[in-house]
């Protein structure tokens, strides 16, 4: 399964199929940042789902110096990989979800690796990721990628050093 994994930067052509994956498989407040607005995945979820992902259009290069990828296998979107400009230099932060259906297939491993390369391609030297203890499948695929992990109370903190 992970050889037909490939990111895709999101837009307009990617974003309403990521936000069904988002509303089929996942939790809003797995998938995007806490908003006002009814529980579930109402119709201002939806649109602040749309918002916070257009707003990062512009990649490493806009304001939010964020780069958001679509997770397709074949041509189906199963999830998102991001990686954000850090205020340290050559250092990137990333983060990424999978739609229930898509979990424990290698996707996220290879949807990391490929980040990974987009992030040296970028310049980085370093790519960190924060997840919670327990998180054991994220942890995983950090471990795997060669992520030296600190434990800071809820809080574990990888650092995957590039080149």
């Amino acid at each position: 399964m992970s050889s037909n994994v490939r990111l895709r930067p999101i837009d307009e052509q990617t974003l309403e199929p990521l936000l069904s994956v988002a509303v089929a498989e996942a939790e809003p407040d797995d998938v995007m940042p806490p908003v006002e607005a009814p529980a579930g995945w109402s119709h201002a979820r939806r649109e602040a789902f749309r918002a916070f992902h257009r707003s990062r259009f512009d990649g490493l290069a806009g304001a939010a110096r964020t780069a958001m990828f679509a997770i397709l296998v074949d041509d189906d979107v199963v999830g998102m990989i991001r990686m954000t400009c850090h205020d340290q230099p050559a250092t990137m932060e990333t983060g990424m979800w999978l739609g229930k259906s898509a979990r424990g297939q290698g996707i996220a491993a290879a949807a990391l690796r490929l980040l990974l390369a987009e992030a040296v391609g970028a310049g980085a030297r370093l790519v960190t990721a924060d997840t919670t203890p327990d998180n054991i499948p994220a942890l995983g695929v950090l471990r795997r990628a060669g992520a030296e992990l600190e434990h800071d109370g809820d809080t574990v903190r990888a650092r995957i050093r590039l080149g």
